[in-house]
């Protein structure tokens, strides 16, 4: 998931973060960045653009025409939302766009759809550790992600249960 902030916010803006600690290292890297707008749906419409246009020899499509990732890392919140799929949101269901906005926090984001993240040869889902953010870890919410007794709707990590493999601390 991708916040609409400007594309050089270190404190913000994925891309900067992931290029900051990772990205830059390695040659030939080729990423898809946002414009840095401000506007959710258009942030939304130019990044599933921009994956469309790429030739199936380097995104190739499933039958239904959905994207397959050779791999989607994934955090998870202790709300069990991946990406910006919040518990109890319309766009947890969505099923026809790889990318959606969301508007439930300033600044909007952006974020794959979950069949997009399902899709993936391989799914990875991480919540290790402890954060200023989440200061007593995820470990409450990666029991109730695998555990199965969390619904979709509610629990968004509880769609990648069947595909994911989950990498916790104790």
């Amino acid at each position: 998931n991708h916040k609409c902030v400007a594309m050089s916010d270190e404190k913000l803006a994925t891309h900067a973060k992931a290029s900051k600690k990772f990205l830059d290292g390695w040659d030939g890297v080729n990423t898809i960045v946002m414009t840095g707008s401000a506007d959710g749906k258009l942030e939304a419409d130019n990044y599933e653009a921009q994956l469309r246009a790429l030739p199936e020899a380097v995104l190739p499509r499933d039958s239904k025409g959905m994207p397959v990732f050779d791999m989607m890392l994934i955090g998870v919140g202790d709300d069990g939302h991946v990406g910006s799929l919040y518990p109890n949101r319309d766009e947890v269901l969505q099923t026809d766009k790889w990318v959606l906005p969301v508007a439930m926090k300033d600044p909007p984001s952006i974020t794959l759809s979950l069949p997009v993240m399902v899709g993936a040869k391989r799914v990875i889902i991480a919540a290790c550790g402890v954060s200023e953010k989440y200061p007593q870890g995820k470990s409450d919410a990666m029991k109730r992600g695998i555990e199965g007794a969390e619904e979709l709707r509610s629990f968004p990590a509880a769609g990648l249960r069947p595909c994911a493999t989950w990498i916790m601390d104790a």
